[in-house]
């Protein structure tokens, strides 16, 4: 039943995305800031914890979940280390995650041979 879960939590979050390209003028770029930036402000207010709760990866494996985990990243930080927290806090909280997506570009990159447009 997870599965199930995470897949239709997962589903709609790009099923928001794909209308959001399709009806608007937004490009992917302010698309992908604004599905991080919404998953701060759900992330800081708690409301997406139980979205996470509920579906799992559905729900943080989308640029959402970054987001909240940003947010949840920077309260704990505030917490422990006062104001140098919001500075600190978010890049703690999401480094393995950012680390891995470098390292699988740079995997990618040598494999497929990348070349410039032009």
């Amino acid at each position: 039943m997870m599965f199930l879960k995470a897949f239709i939590v997962g589903g709609l979050i790009c099923v928001i995305g794909q209308l959001l390209i399709d009806l608007t003028k937004l490009t992917p770029a302010r698309i992908l800031v604004l599905f991080v930036c919404v998953g701060v402000l759900l992330g800081g207010l708690g409301v997406y914890q139980y979205l996470i709760d509920f579906a799992g990866a559905g729900a943080t494996v989308p640029l959402t979940g970054f987001g909240a985990n940003l947010a949840k990243g920077i309260k704990e930080a505030v917490a422990k280390d006062g104001f140098l927290g919001v500075i600190t806090g978010g890049l703690q909280a999401s480094a393995a995650g950012i680390t891995v997506a470098m390292i699988s570009g740079i995997v990618v990159a040598l494999i497929c041979k990348p070349k410039d447009k032009g």
